[in-house]
């Protein structure tokens, strides 16, 4: 079974950086995404990485902000990271990881349905 397990979650200032990290030590996984979710709101794609090639894809709103990136050198171990620079009040939410087995990188893969397994997430606040 598939057991996501994200940290790095904590309280900054308006511009401070944050780095979350998610563990995935079930079975091998082709991509890992960030999703958030803030309070009253839905829950929304920060970005994905394609675990084998390290492709990446990514949301409007992160404006070079966020860099997600992985490392996938052990298939009993893959983690990957979201490096969130420059922090506004508005990215306070509750940040999920997701993954899926689904081997494809497409314009798709920014969909939460596309994702199959999902950690309980972490939170981030940022204040000003």
């Amino acid at each position: 079974a598939e057991k996501l397990v994200e940290s790095g979650g904590d309280s900054v200032e308006v511009g401070g950086s944050l780095t979350l990290s998610c563990e995935n030590s079930g079975y091998t996984v082709y991509k890992m995404a960030w999703f958030r979710q803030a309070p009253g709101k839905e829950r929304e794609v920060v970005a994905t990485i394609h675990m084998p090639t390290g492709r990446t894809m990514y949301a409007d709103f992160t404006e070079g902000r966020f860099v997600i990136s992985r490392d996938n050198r052990n298939n009993d171990k893959q983690t990957a990271w979201l490096q969130m620079n420059n922090l506004k009040s508005e990215d306070t939410a509750m940040y999920y990881c997701a993954a899926t087995r689904e081997p494809q990188l497409t314009s798709s893969s920014l969909l939460a349905e596309k994702y199959d397994f999902w950690g309980r997430g972490t939170q981030v606040t940022v204040s000003p």
